[in-house]
C-alpha cells in the first residue's frame, strides 16, 4: 500500500468490497481530490492493446491509462451507483482528475461511477456492492419477506377457517344425533327427569297412561252373609249374620 502524504485529505482503508479511499478531512463540493494516473496505452499497438486488468481507464478510442501501478492511489476508489465524486476526463491532455460532486465528510468513503461498460463487464456478474445497490437489495429482501409472511398468514387464516367449518359440521352432526336419540327415547316412553321411565312413575308421578292404581278398600264392620250348600240337606242355608254384639262377645 503506497504511502500517502499527511497533507492529503484521504487515506486507504477497508471497505465492504475490499480496500477503498476514505476522507480524512472535509472535502468541499467541486474540489479536486486526486489524479488518476499511470502509463498510457495505445490501442493501435498490439502490445498495449493486449493488456487487460481492472484498472484501465479509457480516455478515448485510442488512449487508455493503465492505473494498476502502485503509486496510483486513485485506483482504490470504488464504484458507486450514487457516488459523491466523479471523474473529470481531459482526453486532449490525457489526464483524469477525481472531483467531489457533493460535500464529503471525514470518514466517508470516496467513490464515483465507473461507467456502463465497466459495470457490465466486471460488476454486474458478481453484483454491485455499493451502498445504493445494497440498500435496494435490502429493500427487496424486506419486501420478499413481507410477502412470504403475508402468504403464510393467508394460508393460516384459510386453514383456521377450514378447521372452524369442520368443527361446526361435527357439532351439528353431534347435535343431530343427540336429537334423534331423544326423539327415539320419547317414542319408547323412556323419558327422564321425573317423567315416565319404562311405564313406572318417577318423583311421585305416573304417566303410563293407565292412571294411578286404586288403593284396596276397607272392609265394612258388618260382613256380608255368605251362602253355602249343605250336601245332606240338599239345600242352601244362609249363614247367620254376625251382629255387632256377637262380634264383641267373640
Amino acid at each position: 500500500m503506497p504511502a500517502i502524504p499527511s497533507n492529503k485529505p484521504y487515506r486507504v482503508g477497508r471497505s465492504r468490497t475490499g480496500l477503498g479511499l476514505f476522507a480524512t478531512k472535509p472535502i468541499k463540493k467541486g474540489a479536486k481530490i486526486i489524479r488518476y494516473f499511470g502509463p498510457l496505452l495505445d490501442s493501435k499497438k498490439k502490445k498495449d492493446d493486449a493488456i487487460e486488468n481492472k484498472y484501465l481507464f479509457e480516455l478515448n478510442g485510442r488512449w487508455t491509462i493503465d492505473g494498476s501501478v502502485r503509486k496510483n492511489v486513485a485506483r482504490y476508489i470504488n464504484h458507486a451507483c450514487k457516488p459523491n465524486a466523479e471523474s473529470d476526463v481531459s482526453p486532449r491532455k490525457r489526464k483524469v482528475v477525481i472531483r467531489a460532486i457533493k460535500k464529503i465528510e471525514p470518514g466517508e468513503e470516496i467513490n464515483y461511477d465507473y461507467g456502463t461498460d465497466y459495470f457490465k463487464a466486471y460488476l454486474k456478474p458478481i453484483g454491485c456492492k455499493c451502498a445504493a445497490c445494497e440498500k435496494k437489495r435490502k429493500k427487496k429482501r424486506a419486501e420478499a419477506k413481507a410477502e412470504r409472511l403475508r402468504l403464510k398468514a393467508k394460508e393460516e387464516k384459510k386453514a383456521l377457517k377450514k378447521a372452524e367449518k369442520l368443527a361446526a359440521r361435527k357439532l351439528a352432526a353431534k347435535n343431530k344425533k343427540l336429537a334423534a336419540k331423544k326423539k327415539a327415547a320419547k317414542a319408547n316412553g323412556k323419558l327422564l327427569n321425573g317423567k315416565v321411565l319404562n311405564g313406572k312413575a318417577l318423583n311421585g308421578k305416573h304417566l303410563s297412561g293407565l292412571g294411578r292404581p286404586k288403593a284396596a278398600g276397607k272392609r265394612s264392620a258388618a260382613a256380608k252373609p255368605k251362602a253355602f250348600m249343605n250336601p245332606s240337606m240338599n239345600a242352601v242355608i244362609s249363614a247367620p249374620a254376625v251382629g255387632s254384639d256377637q262380634q264383641a262377645a267373640a
